[in-house]
């Protein structure tokens, strides 16, 4: 494995390292360009996200079948308290005839509520693979309904047409807002850790290019290879790069700079980093992707789609810091650091002070400190009794948009399912029979036949209750058990509540299918790296449990600090993905670590000085991986503001409890056995590997008492 290792250190090459910079150069230029369309790819309509056997996907291809049938209906409401003029209604009905062009079917007059303060127009919108065109159509819409509306006139377009609408504007402008935030909030942070006017730009600029060439990759595969990629996850795909790409970096760069301290030749140091460095970055990575891969067995094409766009992320931020960072460090030479300059025969661990004397405290008393941290974490993953996954498609904006409105002002005085009507399409020849039963659901406020063609009929059914409710999902299950119990009508049940019950199903199958994999993989990765069997599964019970209470601390923060009103059905699944994922990375960067100190100088000053030595980079990676996410919280969406608050918290509770507390009082308190089957397993608590493996050493007076390091002290065991 180390000749594998010493094969991977070329990047620092005197001459290649030119090379990997013009290359890189070439790949920058060419991926911009592409980076920039990743908007016109995307997929934000939630009928996209289901897989084709689900119920509503058959009927969206029924409808296809029937003149006008897939239509978007787009509702538009007229409104003035305490009631309408009849000039409004004049306007209304002239703005009727206007909009004709728009609707693939006749607009129709003007309904009015019985209160007489409202009317509703129906255009329905020919369906469209070009989200842009279509988008373009309702605000044309707007445009048109807002000039003509006389003065007092309150007007909104809602409907699916008018949220769809509102959902793709505000995905188009994630990519722009988070590239400069999440870019603004990495300078920072880098600056602070290495208090150098220079040293932080290379790293950045890196990154950069890493996520200019994901992004490239990703609009490739969504455009010429069916990839499902939706604006959540072309947000995600930036903050994962920014962010798994800077703590790549951190870790190169901090070993870097340790080595620098031991050889006089720069290429030399970098190339014994990346030896050093090279299999805990490779491991983490691997374990992100696999991970992420792993969403593949999901039912969701929305789950699908974020697995491989989140692996194309990681695997270009591993790539760029394996290559273009190290070529870029080792031209710039030892000057970039300045004023901190690390000279040769400096002292080479570069040991925390602060993070020297946690290790201390949590030495003296490991049982009680990870007794007490697990108790801790373990009663926060008690809230996640409190987290409520029943976020409505219309909560899902953290501010007022004109949709939303719409359907506010439309069940003031209709009934509430009016913007979101179902369907129901049968056969032709059982109409009557389909038509009966539909009405006689309590839940069914009207339904109208609204075509025919092709031997099927398709009802159009107003619900009763608002969309996306417990009560209209419970009619949705109603209507569907009652008339796929008509013999051969071969009835389907659809529209926007029905997609997003679908949604709900498919998540939770989803969750089913995927963690149990993820933590199989994980387990293997950690054991294949650590050469142990015991260590990961600790390991990856301390995440999980982090985990846990994390999404619990979420839950009360949601409802109590926040205000949201429940949250994505989606969030568990993804939350346990990354936090799963990206929180075992700061174990595996101390436990590897730990590793070499362990066979150097004994498993409990092991467990201590790699905790030292490591604290400080890895808290500064931590903070970064969660600042980035954070910048999802600034999106005006609940769904991308959940996952980055959720992932922010796990990741710094993953940093700052499980890693710096948790993990190293279980492996202070297990001592050498937590490396079992390895040779480390049989040493003593304070026996390096070099002093012998067994509880006993020869010398010329017989059996004694296992080598210990110099300066340590007192029995074995002890400190």
């Amino acid at each position: 494995m180390d000749k594998v290792w010493k094969a991977a250190a070329w990047p620092a090459g005197p001459r290649l390292k030119w090379v990997l910079l013009l290359v890189w150069i070439i790949v920058a230029a060419v991926a911009s360009p592409l980076a920039i369309k990743l908007s016109e790819a995307q997929k934000n309509d939630a009928s996209s996200f289901l897989p084709s056997q689900a119920e509503s996907t058959r009927l969206f291809e029924a409808q296809k079948l029937l003149p006008g049938g897939d239509a978007v209906p787009a509702i538009i409401a007229f409104v003035r308290d305490p009631e309408l003029t009849p000039a409004d209604r004049t306007v209304v009905e002239a703005l009727g005839h206007r909009l004709e062009g728009f609707s693939e079917r006749p607009v129709g007059m003007p309904i009015p509520s019985p209160k007489g303060n409202t009317l509703l127009l129906a255009v329905s919108l020919a369906q469209n693979a070009d989200i842009v065109e279509f988008t373009n159509k309702v605000k044309e819409i707007r445009r048109i309904v807002r000039d003509a509306a006389p003065p007092g006139l309150q007007t909104s377009i809602t409907g699916p047409a008018g949220l769809l609408t509102d959902t793709f504007d505000v995905f188009s402008g994630v990519e722009t807002t988070l590239l400069f935030v999440t870019a603004g909030v990495v300078a920072i942070i880098l600056l602070i850790v290495y208090r150098s006017p220079l040293l932080w730009l290379v790293p950045l600029l890196a990154v950069a290019i890493a996520d200019q060439t994901a992004t490239g990759l990703v609009y490739l595969a969504a455009e010429y290879g069916g990839l499902t990629v939706n604006g959540q996850s072309a947000g995600i795909l930036r903050v994962l790069v920014f962010g798994a790409g800077t703590d790549y970096a951190l870790l190169l760069i901090a070993r870097y700079r340790e080595e620098l301290t031991r050889h006089t030749d720069t290429h030399a140091a970098m190339r014994v980093a990346i030896r050093r460095a090279g299999p805990a970055i490779v491991a983490s990575a691997a374990t992100v992707i696999i991970s992420m891969l792993c969403l593949l067995l999901g039912e969701l094409n929305s789950n699908r789609g974020l697995g491989p766009v989140g692996a194309i992320g990681i695997a270009a931020a591993l790539v760029t810091m394996m290559t273009l960072l190290p070529a870029a460090l080792v031209v710039c030479g030892r000057g970039l650091f300045w004023p901190f300059i690390p000279r040769y025969g400096m002292d080479a661990h570069e040991e925390s002070g602060l993070w020297s004397r946690i290790g201390t405290i949590i030495a003296a008393r490991p049982r009680t400190i990870w007794v007490a941290a697990t108790l801790v974490l373990t009663g926060l993953a008690f809230a996640t009794m409190h987290l409520n996954t029943g976020l409505r498609q219309d909560q899902g904006f953290t501010k007022p948009v004109d949709s939303v409105i719409g359907q506010e002002l439309v069940q003031r005085s209709f009934p509430a399912g009016t913007t979101s009507p179902a369907y129901v399409i049968a056969n032709a020849a059982a109409a009557d029979e389909v038509h009966s039963t539909i009405t006689r659901n309590p839940g069914v406020a009207t339904v109208v036949e609204s075509g025919r063609g092709a031997g099927l009929v398709q009802f159009l059914v107003i619900l009763s209750q608002p969309p996306d409710t417990k009560a209209s999902f419970d009619t949705i299950r109603q209507l569907r058990e009652a008339v796929h119990a008509i013999p051969a009508a071969d009835a389907l049940v659809g529209g926007n509540t029905a997609v997003n019950l679908d949604l709900r199903n498919a998540s939770v199958r989803d969750r089913k299918a995927v963690i149990p994999v993820v933590l199989v993989v994980v387990v293997v990765i950690l054991g294949l790296l650590l050469r142990s069997v015991v260590t990961p599964l600790l390991l990856i019970a301390t995440v999980v449990v982090s985990f846990l209470a994390a999404l619990g601390a979420s839950a009360l923060a949601y409802d109590w600090l926040f205000g949201f009103a429940g949250a994505d059905p989606s969030l568990p699944l993804l939350g346990f993905i990354f936090l799963v994922a990206l929180g075992i990375d700061y174990n595996i960067f101390l436990m590897t670590r730990v590793r070499e100190e362990v066979g150097r100088i004994g498993a409990r000053p092991g467990v201590r000085h790699g905790l030292a030595v490591t604290g400080g980079v890895i808290t500064s990676a931590g903070v970064v991986l969660a600042a980035t996410f954070s910048a999802l919280f600034i999106l005006p969406l609940v769904q991308l503001a959940e996952v980055g608050f959720l992932v922010a918290f796990g990741v710094l509770l993953d940093t700052l409890v499980v890693r710096s507390i948790l993990v190293p009082a279980l492996a202070i308190d297990i001592g050498p056995k937590i490396w079992w089957p390895s040779r480390l397993a049989k040493l003593l608590p304070d026996q390096p590997e070099t002093a012998g493996i067994g509880p006993f050493k020869s010398s010329d007076n017989g059996p004694v008492a296992a080598v210990r390091p110099s300066g340590a002290s007192g029995r074995a065991g002890k400190t």
